[in-house]
C-alpha cells in the first residue's frame, strides 16, 4: 500500500519536512516513489509547498495519508472530513484517566 507522508530532513533541532509517497512498510528514509511537496514548520507564511496536481492524483490511484499529512491536507482544503487524532493513548493511560475522573466525580 502506498502512503503520503513526512520525511524529517534539516539540520539538527531545525527540522523541515518533505511530503514524500512510498510503500508503506518501507522506512521514511529510504528510497521513496516521489516528492510531493516540502513543509517548515519555521515559516508560518511560506513554509508550506505542495504539489496539489501530484496529491489528487496519487490519492486517485489509492494512496493513503499518514495522520499527520492528512490534517495538513485537510486544513488546506485538498481532502474533505473531519481531522484525525494523531496522539495515541495506550489502554494504561486511559484506564488512569478514567479512574481519576471518577474519583473526583463522588468528591463533588
Amino acid at each position: 500500500m502506498l502512503v503520503i507522508r513526512l520525511q524529517r530532513v534539516g539540520k539538527k533541532k531545525f527540522a523541515t519536512y518533505r511530503f514524500i509517497i512510498s510503500e508503506n512498510g518501507r522506512d521514511t528514509q529510504a528510497n521513496h516513489i516521489e516528492n510531493l511537496g516540502s513543509f517548515n514548520p519555521h515559516d508560518s507564511k511560506n513554509g508550506l509547498v505542495l504539489k496539489t496536481e501530484r496529491i489528487k492524483y496519487w490519492l486517485s490511484k489509492g494512496a493513503q495519508a499518514s495522520d499527520t499529512v492528512h490534517n495538513i491536507l485537510v486544513s488546506q482544503g485538498l481532502l474533505d472530513g473531519k481531522k484525525k487524532n494523531t496522539v495515541k493513548i495506550s489502554k494504561k493511560r486511559a484506564e488512569k484517566i478514567q479512574k481519576k475522573k471518577t474519583e473526583k466525580a463522588p468528591a463533588a
